[in-house]
């Protein structure tokens, strides 16, 4: 973030309050508005002890002014400081590892031979953290289709964190980041940087398939076409149930007529959307044709 010359001469070098409630409602009430996050008044000390580096960071003196700062014109780039503090990006590859065994037994064989025929497969990594998973489908399709490079399969992985897209964008990752990956597959997809032994860095076989982009799901999405295959897990976690709702339909909508939708382990769908999924696993979930309803074509930019 550049600083602007008027905020940086009046910026203070110590924080001299706590964070009240009213703080803390200032700055809960900002981070449900611009990204759909929950933070219920147990998670005040965890928002504080996030928050508080950002002040330190900007020499600000108090969470209130913090708080002004990032409603006001010149606190933009802030806000999407405050989101990224917020939000934790815990990944590892192969997280979860049942619903990667469904990609391979039950969910890709049929995508790859419609791949095969020359159609197009697309699959969207929402909520991508660091990268290891969208780079784990990856290989997981690698490891299925020996002709890959010359079929239309592509994968999307977003996220709201720039910092950690520019981090999953480089693909290389420390050892202790790679401990889910079999042996096997490590040494086939994850290379050995050079100068740096204990980093590993993701081969082209794998960075060819992944597009990453910023986005936040909480506002509008530029896809235009549709997906066969989402990932959407741990992410539901943060939202409000009507939020939930809200992103669980259009997720629906953005879903092939079969498509696919993975959610974490401890998230499920509402009762009120309920008859839009029909379980296909542990939190996998496939459209349902008896819910299915009309939708007008989305519209805006493809970038998948």
């Amino acid at each position: 973030m550049t600083e602007r010359p008027a905020l940086a001469a009046r910026r203070p070098t110590s924080i001299k309050d706590d964070l009240s409630d009213a703080s803390f409602e200032h700055i809960a009430r900002i981070a449900h508005e611009q990204a759909g996050l929950v933070l219920p008044q147990a998670k005040k000390n965890m928002v504080k002890s996030r928050v508080v580096r950002r002040l330190r960071a900007l020499k600000i003196s108090s969470f209130e002014a913090y708080a002004d700062l990032v409603r006001s014109p010149d606190g933009a780039d802030e806000l999407r400081n405050l989101i990224n503090a917020l939000t934790t990006n815990v990944s590892q590859f192969f997280r979860e590892n049942h619903h990667f065994e469904l990609l391979r037994s039950t969910i890709l064989p049929p995508l790859l031979h419609r791949a095969a025929k020359g159609e197009r497969v697309r699959i969207w990594s929402a909520g991508c953290s660091n990268g290891q998973e969208p780079y784990t489908i990856a290989m997981v399709l690698n490891e299925m289709e020996p002709k890959l490079a010359s079929r239309d399969i592509r994968i999307l992985a977003t996220d709201i964190d720039a910092e950690v897209l520019a981090f999953a964008r480089a693909g290389t990752y420390p050892l202790s980041m790679i401990e889910g990956v079999p042996p096997a597959l490590a040494s086939k997809y994850l290379a050995t940087v050079a100068g740096s032994p204990d980093q590993r860095q993701v081969t082209d076989p794998l960075s060819r398939l992944v597009s990453f982009r910023d986005l936040n799901l909480h506002e509008a999405w530029p896809m235009q076409g549709s997906f066969d295959l989402i990932f959407c897990r741990n992410v539901l976690i943060y939202f409000d149930p009507v939020m939930q709702q809200r992103l669980l339909s259009r997720f629906h909508k953005i879903l092939q007529h079969d498509g696919w939708l993975m959610l974490g382990h401890s998230e499920r769908v509402p009762a009120s959307i309920a008859a839009d999924f029909v379980s296909g696993g542990i939190t996998a979930l496939r459209k349902s044709v008896a819910g299915q309803k009309q939708h007008p074509p989305l519209g805006g930019k493809h970038v998948a």
